[in-house]
């Protein structure tokens, strides 16, 4: 059996090095998916006021995660005219909810696959078979987050308007970390504030 010349060889590990280094960097084939958004409101035009932004069915103790929502939810409404305040003095209050589930798993496809022959580099030297490997690519895990905020009128309770946004993203990806999730499903809810009722819209 003829064994394979160390130029040969060196040739193969200089090529798999190379796709390697590429795969690291790169930004990942994954991106996340556009956000669904859906609003529901009354119609008549709502002066905006004071507004507290607080999680839906609070207990005593605000999580970080909880903030992140909150937080968000409150720049876009002062970006809408309202102005975010503390305490139980507001015109209005903002319920906010949130939840994150599980899809399922995604694989993204090798950046970089390279292709090994019998006589792929001329002579009667080569490794036996075609054959060919991928360099990198990875499993990650997909999840949809969904945002809903009901602006309520504090002095009746009547809920003026209601919005939904979900969106899904790769978790290790960094468009589906908690911070930028929380930022890019409140800004697609509040785009264009307060919305066609009813009606479904996509925003990417």
């Amino acid at each position: 059996m003829e064994t394979m010349p160390m130029n040969i060889a060196a040739r193969i590990i200089a090529l798999a090095a190379a796709a390697l280094l590429s795969a690291c960097a790169s930004t990942g084939a994954i991106r996340s998916g556009p956000v669904e958004v859906t609003r529901y409101h009354l119609g008549a035009a709502v002066v905006p006021g004071s507004v507290a932004v607080t999680t839906a069915g609070a207990f005593a103790g605000v999580s970080p995660e909880d903030a992140l929502y909150t937080g968000a939810v409150a720049a876009e409404l002062g970006r809408a005219g309202y102005s975010p305040v503390a305490g139980e003095s507001s015109e209005f209050i903002a319920l906010v909810s949130y939840s994150r589930i599980a899809r399922g798993q995604v694989r993204e496809r090798p950046p970089l696959t390279i292709g090994i022959g019998a006589g792929s580099f001329g002579g009667n030297v080569g490794v036996g078979a075609d054959a060919s490997f991928g360099i990198g690519g990875k499993t990650r895990e997909v999840y949809a987050t969904e945002l809903v905020v009901q602006l309520k009128r504090r002095s009746d309770g009547t809920i003026l308007w209601e919005g939904r946004a979900i969106a899904e993203a790769a978790g290790t990806a960094p468009a589906g970390q908690p911070g930028a999730v929380a930022q890019r499903l409140a800004a697609a809810l509040f785009r264009g504030f307060p919305g066609e009722s009813g009606i479904t819209i996509t925003v990417k």
